[in-house]
């Protein structure tokens, strides 16, 4: 691999995952990272079966655009460069936005689960950001997305030093397992060891 890359079995990991600093700051952003941007979430195939599945669970949480919008299109759609994505409102919204009384953003289908009303979190994207997976052949590459927005988050994950993979321990186990993340965790020890890592 390059000099700025690691494998972790069949995934090929920037070094990034393990030199930045994260940790969501929704006090600071708002949950920013809903409703910015211009397309949805990146979806997988699987993952549309599971939102509509949850459908009739939230669909009372959503915006009345929201829902319009899926009435008209469903809950994913075929981006710009060719990308499966959640649904948007006003160009930029996920539809699955919701806000609370004091106007921070979060994700309907995420707050479900939480509550144990669904089996299903949310797409994996969004569950992994600031992690982008991206396929290449037989592997995955993950890769750490800067993005102005997470300005917060990234102060934040510096004053208690946190790593983005320990951030994101959760949703990369879901993702990959639990043998893969410990496997990951062993090279993060390898790497500072080796001096790549403070």
């Amino acid at each position: 691999m390059g000099a700025n890359m690691v494998e972790v079995g069949d995934v090929v990991v920037s070094l990034d995952i393990f030199k930045e600093k994260f940790l969501c700051d929704l006090q600071a952003c708002q949950g920013a990272c809903c409703i910015e941007g211009d397309a949805g979430a990146p979806v997988e195939l699987e993952e549309i079966a599971a939102i509509e599945e949850a459908l009739p669970v939230i669909w009372n949480d959503l915006s009345l655009k929201a829902r319009g919008v899926i009435n008209k299109q469903g809950v994913a759609y075929v981006d710009k460069e060719g990308d499966l994505v959640t649904s948007i409102v006003n160009g930029k919204d996920c539809a699955f936005t919701c806000y609370d009384e004091h106007g921070c953003c979060f994700c309907a289908l995420e707050r479900a689960y939480r509550q144990g009303k669904i089996k299903f979190c949310k797409p994996i994207s969004c569950f992994l950001y600031p992690i982008r997976v991206k396929k290449r052949g037989a592997f995955s590459a993950l890769n750490y997305n800067r993005w102005d927005v997470c300005k917060a988050a990234v102060m934040l994950g510096q004053k208690e030093d946190l790593p983005v993979y320990k951030f994101l321990k959760e949703p990369l186990v879901q993702k990959f397992g639990e043998a893969w993340y410990q496997e990951l965790e062993l090279v993060a020890r390898e790497l500072k060891k080796a001096g790549y890592l403070d």
